[in-house]
C-alpha cells in the first residue's frame, strides 16, 4: 500500500520560492538529483517509494507535492547517520488544505491526501497568493 509524506517547508514563503530553492540545490550537485533530508529514516520506506510523495505545508496550507524516487540511509562527516529523499523535480498543484504545524515529518495516506488541483492549478489561484486570502477563498468557497 503506497504512503506518503508530509513536510514542512521551513522558511518557505511561496511554491515559487520552493521550487527556486531546489532548483539551486540541483545545481550545486550533479544537476540531475534531487533531494530531501532528514534525521530519521522512515520504517514505510518500501510504501513511500510505491507511488509515495512528499506534500509540501507551506505558509500553514498543503499546497504542492512532489513524487519520491528513492530513499537512502547516509552519514555526515561526523558519522551521525540521516536519511535523503530523492524527489522528482516536477512539483504537481494541490487543492489547498490547512495544516497546523508541527516538527519533522508525518505519514500521510493516500485517502487523507489533499487533491491535486485541476488543470494544474494555475487557473485557479496565484502559486504565490497570500496564505490567509487562500484560506479565506476556500472557505467562502471561490477557490
Amino acid at each position: 500500500m503506497t504512503v506518503n509524506l508530509l513536510r514542512m517547508a521551513v522558511r518557505i514563503e511561496s511554491i515559487s520560492q520552493l521550487k527556486e530553492i531546489q532548483t539551486e540545490r540541483r545545481a550545486l550537485t550533479d544537476g540531475k538529483r534531487l533531494h530531501s533530508f532528514t534525521r530519521n529514516m522512515p520504517k514505510r520506506t518500501d510504501e513511500l517509494i510505491d507511488g509515495g510523495s512528499i506534500y509540501w505545508v507551506v505558509k500553514r496550507l498543503i499546497r504542492v507535492r512532489q513524487k519520491i524516487i528513492g530513499i537512502e540511509k547516509m552519514k555526515n562527516e561526523e558519522g551521525r547517520k540521516f536519511c535523503a529523499v530523492e524527489l522528482d523535480p516536477s512539483h504537481i498543484l494541490l487543492e489547498p488544505r490547512p495544516q497546523k504545524p508541527f516538527q519533522g515529518w508525518r505519514y500521510l495516506k493516500p485517502e487523507e491526501s489533499p487533491a491535486d488541483a485541476p488543470d494544474g492549478g494555475a487557473a485557479n489561484f496565484d502559486l504565490d497568493m497570500p496564505s490567509e486570502m487562500m484560506i479565506e477563498l476556500k472557505e467562502l468557497g471561490l477557490l
